[in-house]
């Protein structure tokens, strides 16, 4: 588990590929709002791909804010702490 990206709005955590698995996944929170949402297989290498080419452009915080707020629809699980 690594967390790759954290601003005021969202962190994004990235877990490795398990024994098995054709690839990690990753953990969206929008911290405002308080939800997540954890992708996996396809859709994490569709992410994985789409950071890259966001990377590639430098982009500012606000850039990959607007990048990860594409998910927040998506967002159905609450944060909870353990």
């Amino acid at each position: 588990m690594e967390m790759i990206y954290n601003s005021p709005n969202y962190v994004v955590v990235e877990f490795a590929q398990l024994d098995g698995a054709s690839a990690g996944g990753f953990e969206i929170v929008d911290k405002q709002a308080r939800r997540e949402i954890y992708i996996a297989g396809e859709s994490a290498e569709q992410f994985r791909s789409q950071v890259r080419e966001l990377i590639a452009t430098e982009p500012s915080m606000e850039d990959v804010d607007e990048f990860l707020s594409q998910f927040d629809d998506y967002m159905h699980h609450p944060v909870t702490l353990h």
